[in-house]
C-alpha cells in the first residue's frame, strides 16, 4: 500500500510539510538563543567615572562593575568601618573613605583587614594623608541598602556600604552632589589588604516562550508524518474490509447445494 504512487506522493508532501515545520522550529530556537546571548561588556577597560554615571543619577547596568578612574581628595576624619565583609573566604572589615571630586562626593573602599584593631590603625594613618589630591582606579558598584544595627550593638556600626547612611556621617563639602555608588580600589594602602572585586558575571537567560514554540513546531512536523501513516493504514483497512465483504457475498452462491 505504501509503495503505491498515490501514497508515495502523499509521503513526499508530508515530508515537505514536516521540513517546513522543522525550519520554523529551528528559527524559533535560534531566536531563543539569540535573545538569551550574553552581551560582553568591556568592564575591564578603565574609563573616567564621569563617562559612565553622573552624580545623583540612578545606577544602570552599564555602570555596574565597570573599572573607572576618579580624581579628588579624601576628607580627613570621614573614614568609616564596614564590618562583616568577606575577602578570600575570611570575614573582616572594610575601611571606607570619603572622596570629594570637583563636582561630587563618592565613597571609596580602600582596603580590608581581618581584625578591627588593624583596620582602626590603618584609618588613623589614612587620616593624616587625606589632604593630597589622588587619582583612584577601581571597580564601581551600586550603593547597598542600609541595615539597622542589632539591639545592643554600636548604633554607628555599619554592615553595608550605604551611600545614604554615609551622607549623614560625612563632613559637609562645597558640593552637595553624591554618586549613588562606590568604588572598590584596585590597590590598598599600607596596613590593609586589597579587596577582592572580580568582574561581574553576565547572566544568561533563555526565552522560554520561543523554546515552547520550537517544541510545538517539532510536534507538528512529527504529526504530519504520523497523519500520512494513519491515512495509509485507514486506506489499507478499508481495502481489506471491501475484499472481505466481496468474498462473503460470493461464498453462498458458490457453495454446493445441500444433500450433494
Amino acid at each position: 500500500m505504501m509503495l503505491r504512487p498515490r501514497w508515495v506522493l502523499a509521503l513526499l508532501l508530508a515530508l515537505a510539510i514536516a521540513a517546513g515545520f522543522a525550519l520554523l522550529g529551528q528559527w524559533q530556537l535560534e531566536r531563543a538563543l539569540a535573545s538569551g546571548a550574553v552581551v560582553e561588556r568591556q568592564t575591564e577597560h578603565v574609563v573616567p567615572l564621569s563617562t559612565v554615571l553622573a552624580p545623583g543619577n540612578d545606577v544602570h547596568d552599564t555602570a555596574i562593575g565597570q573599572k573607572v578612574t576618579v580624581t579628588g581628595r579624601y576628607v580627613p576624619g570621614d573614614e568609616q568601618l564596614v564590618q562583616g565583609r568577606v575577602n578570600h573566604g575570611d570575614e573582616g572589615f572594610w575601611v571606607v573613605s570619603h572622596l570629594v571630586t570637583d563636582t561630587a562626593s563618592i565613597p571609596v573602599a580602600r582596603g580590608w583587614a581581618k581584625e578591627r584593631a588593624d583596620a582602626e590603625a590603618a584609618m588613623a594613618t589614612l587620616e593624616a594623608d587625606a589632604a593630597a589630591s589622588v587619582t583612584v582606579t577601581g571597580r564601581f558598584l551600586p550603593s547597598e541598602a542600609p541595615v539597622v544595627p542589632a539591639d545592643g550593638a554600636d548604633p554607628h556600626s555599619m554592615s553595608t556600604l550605604s551611600v545614604a547612611a554615609l551622607i549623614n556621617l560625612w563632613t559637609p563639602t562645597g558640593s552637595p552632589d553624591v554618586y549613588l555608588g562606590y568604588v572598590v580600589a584596585d590597590s590598598a594602602p599600607a596596613g590593609l589588604e586589597t579587596i577582592s572585586s572580580p568582574p561581574p558575571e553576565e547572566p544568561f537567560t533563555l526565552n522560554w516562550l520561543n523554546i515552547f514554540y520550537a517544541a510545538e513546531w517539532a510536534v507538528f512536523a512529527g504529526f504530519a508524518v504520523f497523519l500520512w501513516y494513519r491515512l495509509v493504514k485507514d486506506a489499507l483497512e478499508r481495502e481489506e474490509e471491501e475484499v472481505a465483504l466481496r468474498e462473503g457475498q460470493r461464498s453462498p452462491a458458490s457453495a454446493p447445494p445441500p444433500g450433494t
